[in-house]
């Protein structure tokens, strides 16, 4: 299943380079490895709580805009649902897709704006923009 979500989010890849951030890394970094080994891909990864230097602290309540400028995609994998409204108001500010992978069968706590449920292969995600 997270090889099909990687292959997912690559298959987005417009640009050359394509700019990604995972958001709420945490310690799983499978789908990372993966996108980070491509050639058009230029990814960055952020927590509030970084468990390696490669990790940008930012806390997504308060995020620092910088760290997000020129992106092209958002993703996030599990996240928390009381941070979900905070990682949609990002790729909104900073007009960017966004794919988010929630825990299995929950779903997105997106206030007012309504995501689009995908299934690709063995991988099931919510996307806006995409």
């Amino acid at each position: 299943m997270w090889q099909n979500f990687a292959e997912y989010i690559l298959s987005r890849c417009e640009k050359n380079p394509t700019r990604i951030c995972e958001i709420a890394v945490g310690k799983f970094t499978q789908v990372f490895d993966y996108l980070n080994e491509q050639e058009n891909v230029e990814i960055i990864k952020t927590d509030i709580s970084p468990n390696d230097p490669s990790v940008i602290k930012d806390d997504i309540t308060n995020p620092n805009l910088k760290i997000y400028e020129n992106l092209d995609i958002i993703y996030s994998i599990r996240p928390p649902s009381e941070l979900q409204p905070y990682i949609i108001n990002l790729a909104l500010k900073t007009d960017t897709k966004l794919i988010i992978k929630p825990l299995f069968n929950e779903d997105i706590n997106g206030k007012n704006v309504k995501l689009k449920l995908k299934n690709y292969k063995k991988a099931s995600f919510y996307t806006l923009g995409v």
